[in-house]
């Protein structure tokens, strides 16, 4: 898998892309990782990618003109990239969430697009962006460290990029609840011990007892998790959502 990131500022992936579970994947084969300076596409002497808003307004906006160009080289014009998909990071997208992130892992190359001030010029979305994508409700500077949520989100999916490929199908999410708790050695810290069924060896208690944890823990955090991951309508749901992306 390829994944590009377009940027006012690649400097700031130099150190994510080499290190931990990413790091790990790049340097294994498993992704190539590149980050683009925006400014490179630019056509003026100041190399400039922002300009003030038509009806006025606080902030600057990202011209269309740099980006256009600049996702184009990278990843094709919009209709014509058989494998590939553009993704703006952007707060009015739609919300990113573990299936949503399987989805993007079947493209052959991602572009994700950072956007920076107060937005994007509309008709740079329009002729050159795919879809828009909000890590959370809440607002950032820009979109590099959502950029970089959704790289590691992406890459702990490859095959062969996490040391146990187990781990993918306990986490929180990936059942469509959160993880129970989680304990390690010592047995006794502090006058808390860890539950005895988990020293038991009894895998099929632990098992039991793992995911009665996970289901009061969603329950009582996430009733919204709860309620989806309880809907006997799921299963159909989340295979029409499949067959729409």
């Amino acid at each position: 898998m390829r994944i590009d990131v377009l940027t006012i500022f690649p400097q700031l992936f130099d150190a994510f892309f080499g290190a931990s579970i990413v790091g790990g994947a790049r340097e294994a084969g498993l992704v190539d990782l590149a980050a683009h300076d925006l400014r490179d596409w630019t056509d003026d002497r100041h190399r400039k990618v922002d300009d003030s808003p038509y009806g006025g307004g606080p902030g600057m906006l990202m011209k269309p003109e740099p980006l256009v160009r600049a996702i184009e080289a990278l990843a094709g014009t919009k209709g014509e990239r058989e494998g590939r998909r553009v993704v703006l990071m952007s707060p009015q997208g739609q919300p990113l969430d573990q299936p949503g992130l399987a989805g993007l892992a079947r493209w052959e190359q991602l572009l994700l697009v950072c956007g920076r001030y107060e937005g994007v010029d509309q008709r740079a979305i329009e002729l050159a962006v795919d879809e828009e994508l909000s890590v959370g409700d809440y607002v950032l500077s820009g979109g590099e460290v959502p950029s970089m949520l959704v790289v590691e989100g992406l890459v702990r999916l490859l095959p062969g990029a996490l040391g146990n490929p187990e781990s993918l199908v306990s986490e929180s999410f990936s059942t469509g609840l959160l993880e129970g708790p989680q304990y390690t050695r010592p047995p006794v810290f502090r006058g808390l011990a860890v539950p005895d069924v988990l020293r038991s060896g009894d895998h099929a208690a632990v098992a039991e007892w793992r995911a009665s944890r996970a289901r009061e823990l969603t329950r009582c955090r996430r009733p919204d998790l709860f309620e989806a991951a309880t809907d006997p309508t799921r299963p159909a749901r989340a295979a029409a959502k499949e067959k729409q992306s």
